[in-house]
């Protein structure tokens, strides 16, 4: 056979497998979709290795793609027979790329199915089988039998299921979940039952990555990095699983080519890295260094994993009128960044790529923020990894849940007499602390991150001041913004007040002496754009308006107001926000990102206002 032949032949196969995952897949609903949904490749979406702060280059397999699925009553246990189709991993079942499309109630559970292949390569030591994000309570089947119970939907979790897998290199996975979204007492963002308003379509089962690695009998487990800027090092700590008495670790960190710092270290035990000329990290310098880690038994390496860090420093500190600021490596900056949701209206928590994920922050950059808020939502390690590289500072929500049962006093000094503190269950209070905890343990090491918030605006606030103390002491190296909008009784660090359309700020002579004073919300200024909205009527933004030219005119003299702030003392604000999302049309784009209201060029230019005050 001559090779033009071959090649066709090559062309004609690889054109029919692509139909044939075609035609088990395609996007669903006649809802608006961004530019990369006609990219997807349904063989295998979202391809990228999903760990960047523990990366092992080999031995390692993404398992997204068309799984089989079934909705059944929340009482069935045994592993259906029959399938109701195909689903797109990592989309939940309700959005359009999915392929699905359809609504859990909480008296029903979603099962996956997936044969997968495990070489025999990667079954020299263990097998673990890892989620980016289950929402929310998962059960995993390895080869018919329930291998872990989970708990949780914004946080990664790992099954080893070595013991668990049979000869030959084709093992069964199936996942069963379910998710009560606002039935239950469950973190849940803005997700309900019935989106309205500002709450939006529900997320239920997989929407991360799902992949499996190989590791070592001993292997590295997790790291923690801490910049200590003030002492010029780096407090480096990793956990070990099933470590032997004499084995060691050796952490190098790498600027470039060049070694800048060497250390020996044991398992679980704080080692320094002491750096010289060190270089620090700030959204105009988006320094890193890398780190390589290697585990050594008998002077062997037995397993070795590469990260990152950057040194900065987030701080709090009196200015010359006594009015407490926020600095960054000593020095104030203001920080200003939009309200990021980070919703999709074709993937709804998943972004539809990569690409997409990264083009959220590049834009949110290009238009002259320094921060983000990312709210209520913690999104896949990914997306921090881009705001590490591009320069973005993020202030990070926990995702709220248990709403109710408490009033909202938003403004300082005004009381109402109301429960302040919603008096959760015990199970309530208990998946809170659990999760939160996770969180902030799986996003230590991402630099970006400079302020924890706990709550927001009252939802599900409870035992404020516990929770609030607790995150400030479990991490120091952040400031707490305890109840950003919320109830005040225990702000931690941060002032934090909400206030739509109109800047405000908190009172510098009442709150500017303990506390850095912020903006944590305003603008919500709408504009819908036709051809580009989630329905066709009864959009909404805060304060609407009829053209661009309007709401560029009304945007532009907020950032003069803020200006002024600025020099009463304000430290940081939040635009709401950065897309429109369903029938919000508040964003600075549109919700299928094709749309740019207020040319980029014009926001940097007016932001770079802001940062020349005080």
């Amino acid at each position: 056979m001559n090779l033009g032949k071959l090649f066709l032949l090559f062309f004609s196969m690889s054109s029919m497998c692509y139909l044939n995952y075609a035609q088990e897949w395609s996007p669903v609903g006649d809802r608006i979709k961004t530019p990369w949904a006609e990219k997807v490749n349904p063989k295998l979406p979202h391809p990228e290795y999903p760990r960047p702060q523990l990366v092992r280059d080999n031995n390692w397999k993404n398992l997204n793609g068309l799984w089989s699925y079934k909705i059944t009553a929340k009482e069935v246990s045994d592993l259906p027979k029959v399938w109701d189709g195909k689903i797109l991993v990592p989309f939940s079942v309700e959005s359009s790329l999915s392929g699905v499309g359809k609504r859990l109630t909480k008296d029903e559970v979603l099962w996956y199915h997936n044969d997968i292949i495990v070489p025999n390569s990667m079954r020299k030591g263990r097998v673990l089988l890892h989620f980016g994000a289950v929402d929310w309570r998962s059960e995993i089947f390895v080869n018919g039998k329930l291998v872990e119970t989970h708990e949780g939907g914004f946080n990664a979790f790992n099954v080893d299921i070595t013991a668990h897998l049979v000869k030959g290199t084709k093992q069964e996975i199936a996942v069963k979940v379910w998710d009560p979204t606002d039935q239950g007492p469950q973190p849940r963002g803005k997700q309900v039952d019935n989106p309205h308003g500002i709450w939006y379509t529900p997320v239920s089962g997989i929407w991360q990555t799902v992949w499996i690695e190989s590791v070592p009998e001993t292997y590295i487990l997790n790291t923690k990095h801490t910049p200590d800027v003030d002492n010029k090092r780096l407090i480096f700590k990793a956990d070990i699983a099933e470590a032997k008495l004499d084995d060691h670790l050796v952490i190098e960190a790498l600027d470039g080519k060049e070694i800048v710092a060497t250390q020996k270290a044991k398992a679980g035990e704080d080692v320094y890295l002491s750096l010289l000329n060190v270089e620090l990290w700030s959204p105009s310098n988006p320094k890193l260094y890398d780190l390589k880690i290697r585990l050594i038994r008998n002077g062997k390496v037995i397993d070795q994993a590469r990260s990152y860090f950057a040194m900065r420093k987030i701080s709090k500190k009196a200015d010359n009128q006594g009015v407490m600021r926020m600095y960054l490596n000593d020095e104030f900056v203001f920080h200003y960044g939009p309200l990021d949701q980070g919703w999709w209206p074709d993937g709804l928590h998943t972004a539809p790529s990569d690409e997409a994920l990264k083009f959220d922050v590049i834009k949110t950059k290009e238009m002259g923020f320094n921060m983000i808020r990312k709210h209520i939502k913690v999104e896949p390690a990914r997306w921090y990894r881009h705001c590490d590289s591009i320069g973005v500072l993020v202030w990070q929500d926990m995702p709220s849940g248990d709403l109710g049962g408490n009033v909202w006093d938003m403004h300082p000094g005004k009381i109402s007499g109301g429960l302040l503190d919603k008096i959760r269950s015990i199970e309530s209070e208990a998946i809170y602390r659990k999760e939160w905890k996770i969180i902030m343990d799986q996003l230590h090491n991402f630099p970006s991150i400079v302020v924890w918030v706990p709550f927001n605006e009252a939802w599900g606030q409870f035992k404020s001041k516990e929770i609030v103390d607790w995150t400030s002491k479990y991490d120091s190296s952040r400031l707490i913004n305890g109840a950003s909008g919320g109830n005040y009784q225990a702000p931690g660090d941060i002032f934090d007040i909400h206030n739509y359309p109109v800047p405000v700020m908190p009172d510098p002579s009442i709150y500017g002496k303990d506390y850095v004073l912020v903006l944590g919300e305003f603008g919500g200024l709408g504009l819908p754009i036709e051809s580009h909205t989630w329905q066709q009527k009864d959009n909404w933004g805060y304060q609407s308006f009829k053209n661009k030219e309007e709401l560029r005119e009304k945007y532009e003299s907020f950032t003069k107001t803020l200006v002024s702030l600025i020099d009463l003392g304000l430290s940081g604000a939040v635009y709401t926000q950065t897309t429109d999302v369903e029938i919000e049309t508040n964003g600075l784009m549109t919700y299928d990102r094709k749309v740019i209201k207020i040319p980029k060029d014009e926001l940097f230019k007016m932001h770079q206002k802001l940062y020349r005050a005080k």
